[in-house]
């Protein structure tokens, strides 16, 4: 990082450190929720499902969100899109610590969602638009390396808060937590300056009319294929996280499934991805870069699931699998970025990135289906391994875009 970082200029480290804050505290208010589920199962009495669905709704809004906070941007500027995304999802997470019933609660999910999603998009549009083209995909991936950093403090303080507060009311100190993304506001209001043409060219049209801009024939094809990139990438990582933890108990019977030790290699193995992914992508070009990570996703999956492999070398694999699944997504935002012109840059990529983990909810359903015909293993293997193949059919249909310059740009980074 330290080389990229070096060249840049004030603005463009103050937009990286906006964009690397956003994302790291929506994983720090995100994850937060997860490790509390029993104790909010137990607080509100409600059933696992009925948990679950608080994640989901979560998730479906924040796919929305993503798109919807794109237009915002394109329609009224990144900065400001920026900064009201952010107080979405902090106020929500904090208001989360005082609902008193399961509706609340839901309601509540609901709204961080939308402003969760959106806040990627405005975040990764700003800092495509503000970095300087050759080190545009380093600085997006390390961007994207913050939700490990959020992830991780989330561990961190849940293990804190729960230890010396009661169950009862440890989940809603933790909640309450989320208010602090809300200073980025003060920063992102003080050190940050709106690229130029970012804002949709025809202010007078109406608001939907930016949302749909995306389809119109000029770009159609890349909302297409895009769209596509987003169903594999989130479709495999759906695949594979949602039920490896199950089939690591349950088949492989690995006690050291639900240790501190675990979560840690995760958690590095994703913020070295990430990293590694960026540098990759501006050294060899966006189609190459997530081409190798794609087919190297394939085959350390169906080597984890098929190799008969001993419990201790499952755990070593598990960092390579992690490293390489968080590649792909770490190439999304500059790749996504460079797909399309200002007035529907922020739309395009909220949707393509945002539209993929909707569709991706089927591809975990799908590895329940089939490990009832065919065990856990194999399905979880051929699941993961068809999401993965179509980002590898996307790549094929997709422009080679690195080092596109943006209209502008280099003004903005005074």
């Amino acid at each position: 990082m330290s080389n990229w970082y070096s060249e840049s200029s004030p603005l463009e480290r103050r937009t990286f450190w906006a964009s690397f804050g956003g994302w790291a505290l929506d994983a720090l208010d995100v994850q937060m929720f997860g490790l509390a589920i029993p104790a909010l199962i137990a607080a509100f009495g409600i059933s696992k499902a009925d948990a679950g669905l608080l994640g989901s709704v979560t998730l479906f809004f924040g796919a929305f969100g993503g798109w919807l906070g794109g237009a915002l941007g394109d329609r009224f500027g990144r900065v400001k899109a920026l900064q009201i995304t952010v107080a979405t999802f902090a106020l929500a997470t904090f208001a989360s610590a005082f609902a008193m019933s399961y509706t609340q609660l839901l309601v509540l999910k609901a709204i961080q969602g939308l402003g969760f999603g959106a806040e990627w998009a405005c975040g990764a549009v700003l800092m495509a638009e503000i970095i300087r083209p050759e080190h545009r995909g380093k600085a997006l991936g390390t961007v994207q390396s913050a939700w490990a950093v959020g992830w991780g403090a989330a561990v961190l303080l849940s293990a804190l808060v729960f230890t010396y507060a009661p169950a009862d009311i440890a989940w809603r100190i933790l909640f309450a937590i989320g208010l602090l993304p809300a200073l980025l506001i003060i920063f992102i209001r003080r050190g940050l300056k709106e690229p130029p043409r970012a804002v949709a060219k025809d202010a007078e049209a109406p608001f939907f009319a930016t949302l749909a801009g995306i389809f119109h024939r000029d770009v159609l094809r890349s909302t297409l294929v895009g769209g596509l990139f987003g169903i594999g990438a989130h479709g495999g990582y759906a695949a594979l996280t949602t039920f490896l933890p199950t089939y690591l108990r349950e088949v492989r019977h690995l006690s050291v499934l639900g240790s501190s030790g675990y979560l840690a290699v995760i958690i590095i193995a994703f913020f070295c991805g990430c990293v590694a992914s960026g540098i990759i992508s501006d050294r060899i070009g966006r189609r190459a870069n997530v081409a190798f990570f794609a087919s190297a996703c394939i085959v350390t999956v169906l080597v984890y699931i098929f190799a008969p492999l001993t419990n201790g070398q499952m755990l070593l694999l598990g960092f390579p699998l992690g490293f390489f699944s968080a590649g792909i997504p770490a190439s999304m935002a500059a790749l996504f970025s460079e797909l399309y012109p200002a007035g529907v840059r922020g739309t395009g990529v909220g949707f393509c990135y945002n539209f993929g983990r909707v569709v991706s909810a089927a591809f975990p359903f799908l590895v329940g289906f089939l490990s009832d015909r065919i065990g856990l293993g194999p399905a979880i293997g051929i699941d993961a391994a068809f999401a993965y193949a179509l980002v590898l059919i996307a790549v094929v249909l997709l422009p080679e875009t690195r080092g596109k310059v943006f209209e502008q740009a280099a003004a903005a980074r005074v």
